[in-house]
This record gives C-alpha cells, structure tokens and sequence, in this order.
C-alpha cells in the first residue's frame, strides 16, 4: 500500500498496532455505498472511463454479497476495511480497481463512511427511544389516576400519580430524541472530495456525492472536514444523557421493586434469581441498564480526551475515534430494549402505592395552600400553622387527612370543613391542576398530545 517510500515492511508489532479492520469492518456497507457513488462520479466527470467505472461498481457488488454472506475477513497487513474492500476489488478486476482512489485519499473516505454510519446509529437511537416512549404513554394511559407517594430527597413528599410520574420520563426522552435529531442535522455534509486535507485538483463534483450519499451539502473546508470529529462526539453526549435518563428509571424500578417499597413487580422475563436463594428475584435487567450507562458515559469521556489535542488535519489518533461510539451504540441499543420490556411487562402495585401516598403526611402542602387560597393567611404562616398540624397527627397517631375538623380547629380556628376537598391522597393530586400538574386530567391530556407526537392513532 505505501509502494516504494519503504524499503522493508512493518515490524509485526507496528502492524498490530496500526490495524483497525477488527472494529471498522463494521463500516464495511457505508465504505461500498460511498465507493460507488464516488466512481460514479469519477465516470460522470470524465475523470474515469466509464467501462472501468462500471467494472469496478460490479466488483463492489460482488464484494458485499460476500460480506453479506460470510463477513469481512480480517488481514492485519491490509489495516483497515478501506483497503480491504481496494484489495478484494483488484483480485475480482484487476488494475482497474486502482483508479477507485483517484481524487479521494482515506482521510476523507473514513470521515464519509463513520459520518454515514453515525447517521444510521442515530435513526436507530431515535427508533428505539419512541419505542419506550409508546410504552410509558401506554402504561401512563393505564395508571392516569393511580395514586402514588412523589419524593424529593427520597422522602415522601406529595402525593403524585403513576401515569404523571411515568410521563416524566416520556419528556426527558422526547429531549434525547431532539438532541439526536440536532446532531443528525449538523452531521449531513459530506466530507467526500476533500481527500487528504487540502481537497483536489481534479474536476470532482462534491455536490452530486452529497446528494447521492443524502447528504443536504459538501463540507465548506477540506482541513476540517478530514479532521472533524464533533458529529461523533454530539452522537456521543446525546447518548450519554439518554443513558442517564434510562439509568435513572432503572434505579426506580430497582427501589420500586424491593420489598419496602413493593411498588411493582418486575417480570421473569426481565429478572433473574439466585445461586444460593430460591426466593430471590433480582431486578438484573434494570441494574445493568444502570451499570451500562456508566459505560456509555466513558466512552464519550474516551472520545473527547482523545480530540482535545489534536492539530489540523488527520492523526492516527483518530483511529480510536470508532470504538467508543461503537460501544456506546450497543449498550445504548439493548439498554432501550431492555427498558421498553421492563416497562411493558411490569405489573405495579397500585394498592401499595395508594397506601403509602399518606406516608409522612404528604398532603401537608395542600393545607397551607388551602389556608392561603381560601382563609387568606399569608404562606409564610400557613406554612407554620400546618407544621402543628402536622405535629399534632403525629401525636395523635393518624395520617394528617384523617384529624377531625375539631383537631384542626384546635390549631387555628380558620380552618373549615372545606379544606378535606383537597386533604386526601385522591384530593390532593385531584387539585394540581395547573399546566404540567399531576391532576389525573391534566396527565390525560399530556398523554393524548404525546400519542399525537408519536403518530399513535386512538
């Protein structure tokens, strides 16, 4: 591959290290694609007769039946998947195959295929995420009205429900979705034709390979196009926060699935026992989720600590750019399939949840409210006159709603019997009826506009 620069070839450890066709073999199909709209154009131009070009789109054809069918075989002397392909071709053609490469270096023939791989991984990212968004928003429409205790701090904080609860987590992944989407966008142009760093002298046409390959334009500058790696990097971050995401209603479901909590009830299919204890079922599925994201998280770390150096235009470097995004794509990929599952299948306890929705007196608020909304007290005070209230349950043993009207009144004689409307678990979360609020309608109507977005009929 390097002709007569070298008078002896590579040392085995050198070939070792300078090999990366045992992780882009990966790219081998955006690799094909790219090489056959770029002799296409070579032959539209008049830079390669047309006879040749039609010679070696056959022998590309050829080469991905194969790959299709048996893999890519892996020969370290030949580095990459680009070679490969060039070196596959010349023993189906013959010399033909070297005017592949005319007007393209591989500098800009890896930052087309990784850019056109990203793109793939991204429209699978955004498949699987409105896959457990049609979950959440299924199971959200089933629990609407399911009372359950809200935290902060972990501790019970106000009653909420299930299906709002549930809803939360759509929106943070409808944001992953636009994040993945704004780096797609960035990401289509085609770095095509600007070959090793400083573009070409021959008569390429970058716009008709952009448009062939659906790319929306060429790159405006041949050094950055070689050297960018940012639509890695966005792929990267846009993982990674949909990781924590899923990591953090991976934890719930751990927490919900313990026996103090005994909010839900994880499926066989999702779960796993023990070697050692029969009656154990362990939420697996979920701590792995949570353990991946980590995983997805160093990868992006990986990525950026390997840029952050780098002058213009190509280093080897760079080489490392793929495996991280590699990883993060796989764990991402049965992080989210593993979820939708979990959320599918999972049976909640909304007995459970309803009888802990009291827990700590978690109407509390509701009272200071309804003393600053229909006695006129300031907040400020009412905050302090429902703290004795509290006090005053607590000594009496009962959950807050359950004081009698002469109790209450013991701690201030402006409350009347009107304030149990809003006193109860179902009360309380029945008056959150602000936009946004965890009111069983207004989770109803976030539930029928995110079946609209998700172009769910019915």
């Amino acid at each position: 591959m390097w002709g007569g620069r070298f008078a002896e070839g590579p040392a085995a450890v050198m070939r070792e290290i300078n090999a990366s066709i045992g992780f882009d073999k990966r790219l081998w199909r955006q690799d094909i694609a790219a090489s056959k709209v770029h002799v296409a154009m070579l032959a539209a131009q008049g830079i390669v007769d047309q006879a040749d070009a039609d010679a070696i789109e056959e022998g590309l054809d050829r080469i991905a039946d194969d790959y299709e069918a048996d893999g890519v075989p892996e020969d370290a002397s030949l580095e990459d998947i680009h070679m490969h392909v060039e070196a596959r071709l010349a023993e189906l053609i013959g010399p033909a195959a070297g005017r592949l490469h005319t007007a393209r270096s591989r500098n800009d023939q890896v930052a087309t295929d990784f850019r056109l791989w990203v793109r793939d991984a991204i429209d699978e990212a955004g498949a699987g995420i409105a896959a457990l968004q049609r979950a959440l928003v299924s199971r959200a429409a089933e629990h609407a009205g399911t009372v359950m205790p809200g935290f902060t701090h972990l501790q019970a904080a106000q009653p909420v429900t299930l299906g709002h609860h549930l809803m939360a987590y759509y929106e943070m992944l409808r944001r992953d979705r636009s994040r993945f989407a704004d780096a797609r966008a960035r990401l289509n142009e085609s770095p095509l034709g600007s070959a090793a760093l400083a573009g070409t002298g021959f008569p390429v046409d970058r716009e008709a390979t952009a448009l062939a390959l659906g790319f929306d334009r060429p790159t405006a500058n041949s050094l950055d196009a070689v050297s960018d790696r940012d639509f890695a990097l966005d792929y990267l971050m846009s993982a990674t926060q949909c990781a924590l995401h899923l990591s953090r209603l991976a934890e719930e479901l751990i927490l919900w699935a313990s026996q103090p909590f005994g909010f839900v009830q994880l499926s066989d299919a999702w779960s796993t026992g023990s070697s050692i204890m029969p009656q154990k079922r362990n939420p697996d599925a979920a701590e792995l989720t949570r353990g991946h994201s980590g995983r997805i998280l160093g990868a992006m770390a990986s990525l950026c600590v390997t840029m952050k150096g780098l002058p213009l235009a190509y280093s080897k470097d760079m080489q490392d750019d793929k495996q991280p995004v590699f990883d993060a794509h796989d764990l991402l990929g049965l992080c989210l399939a593993a979820m939708t599952g979990m959320i599918e299948s999972a049976a909640f306890q909304s007995e459970r949840m309803r009888a802990l929705a009291a827990a700590g007196h978690a109407t509390a608020t509701d009272l200071a409210d309804w003393l600053v909304r229909e006695a006129g007290v300031p907040f400020r005070e009412a905050h302090h006159i429902t703290g004795r209230a509290v006090k005053l349950a607590d000594k009496a043993g009962v959950a807050l709603w359950e004081l009698t009207i002469d109790q209450l009144r013991s701690v201030d004689e402006r409350i009347g019997p009107a304030v149990f409307d809003v006193l109860s678990p179902d009360a309380s979360v029945k008056s959150r009826t602000s936009y946004g609020g965890t009111a069983p309608a207004r989770v109803r109507e976030r539930i029928a506009a995110a079946r609209k977005e998700l172009g769910i009929s019915g």
